[in-house]
């Protein structure tokens, strides 16, 4: 949620920010122009309501002096109903308001990159070097089905499309890689936090999921209920929090978190399709801040390195890219991406997101601390990838492979896997 002050007293920057965003200017204008009516509403309503304070005094003195008191009784009545119609269209006004606000994104911070599509994007940093092979590599999910580690047929049979079956090694090492992310976190100092897989609505609001989540289709709701399947362990992890104020001694707080991710993909269909990529249930590491809004560019830069940290110990090649204006996630105000190298499609794919959303979920969930002076403020909130569990499996198969279709474990997790130091086919069907 925006700061409806900040607006007022900035509406040409505001609208220019919005528009970086791919947001129509008329929605701003329309904005302002619902806020204008809803503060003269309130001003005229409670002219009306003194007025009637006044009125009702007289006519208790009028009775009291056993006088004629008609025309007051009258003008009374008549305030009452202007009133109540008043007091009607400041309702209707507010919620027309509140929800245009709603579907308004976060302001992207100066330093990014202005497009409207993907493309502009800037490159941070690039990180280890892709291997090169002497053989054709192979795609992940025909190295995953050759092992007899991942089964994509007998999920579609079981749950649909965008489902897989781990099997034996495959199973064990997509759980030593969330182990050692979980490990990891814990080294640097992050509360490992075990959340609900279901959320209310006013949590996926709060985090900024809600509404467009619910018009888009984008999350699986559950019937004849107000719960959601988390799309991420960011909605429950920041709703923890919700309508409290954080002890200002406490921040910066992290935590983190393993769970599944529930996503529809309703409007990627034809992308990605095969593999480990973009499933509907995938396993996904995350990372949340809560911070003062003086530590937060500092902090995104610390959960972006300690992402990075993990890969690093993986022995993964990627890179780190600052997302532009309108390809960053609706809470975001910046967002910087990690994308590790896929040597089968000679390109880098997304493996985390990290995003500082300065005061825009504290805003929809009412989270504040309070300052040296006493005075309530909200926090800021930054959430990242720690990482995603799939597309790390995923990377690990493919750049990790071998000619004859085994599969190299990186040392780091082989402690993990009770000392095995390769995948090999398992012929367990």
């Amino acid at each position: 949620m925006l700061d409806m002050k900040m607006i007022r007293q900035n509406a040409e920057w505001f609208k220019q920010k919005m528009a970086d965003r791919g947001v129509d200017g008329a929605s701003v204008d329309h904005l302002m122009e619902l806020d204008q009516k809803r503060r003269d509403l309130i001003v005229k309503s409670e002219a009306l309501k003194a007025e009637r304070n006044e009125v009702s005094e007289e006519i208790s003195q009028l009775k009291r002096n056993k006088e004629n008191a008609d025309a007051q009784i009258k003008r009374m009545r008549e305030v009452g109903a202007e009133i109540k119609q008043l007091d009607a269209d400041l309702e209707t006004t507010k919620a027309e308001q509140d929800n245009l606000e709603a579907h308004l994104p976060n302001i992207p911070n100066d330093k990014v990159p202005v497009s409207l599509t993907e493309e502009g994007s800037v490159e941070l940093r690039k990180v280890g070097t892709p291997r090169k092979f002497d053989f054709e590599p192979k795609p992940h999910w025909k190295i995953g089905e050759k092992l007899d580690i991942l089964d994509f047929k007998r999920s579609a049979k079981v749950a649909g499309s965008r489902f897989v079956y781990y099997i034996g090694a495959g199973s064990m090492l997509e759980r030593a890689v969330y182990n050692f992310y979980l490990d990891e976190n814990d080294k640097a100092g992050y509360t490992e936090i075990l959340p609900p897989y279901m959320v209310n609505s006013a949590s996926m609001f709060g985090t900024g999921q809600f509404p467009k989540f619910k018009e888009n289709k984008a999350g699986f709701e559950i019937a004849d209920s107000d719960l959601t399947m988390i799309p991420t362990a960011e909605v429950p992890l920041v709703n923890f929090y919700r309508d409290e104020v954080i002890p200002a001694e406490k921040l910066p707080v992290k935590f983190t978190a393993l769970t599944p991710a529930f996503r529809s993909e309703a409007g990627s269909a034809g992308r990605d399709t095969k593999g480990l990529i973009r499933l509907h249930q995938f396993n996904k590491v995350e990372m949340v801040q809560f911070t003062k809004p003086e530590q937060s560019w500092d902090a995104l830069e610390n959960i972006t390195a300690q992402a990075e940290s993990s890969l690093k110990k993986l022995g993964i090649p990627y890179h780190v890219i600052t997302l532009t204006s309108s390809d960053m996630s609706f809470t975001a105000a910046m967002t910087h991406d990690i994308e590790v190298w896929m040597p089968s499609q000679h390109c880098y794919r997304e493996i985390s997101s990290c995003s500082n959303t300065t005061d825009f979920q504290a805003r929809r969930s009412h989270i504040q601390y309070r300052d040296e002076n006493g005075k309530l403020q909200y926090v800021h909130t930054l959430n990242g990838s720690g990482l995603a569990v799939g597309r790390t499996v995923a990377a690990i198969l493919e750049n990790f492979q071998n000619e004859d279709g085994t599969v190299n474990i990186p040392e780091v997790l082989q402690p993990y896997m009770h000392g095995k130091t390769k995948i090999t086919k398992q012929d367990l069907f």
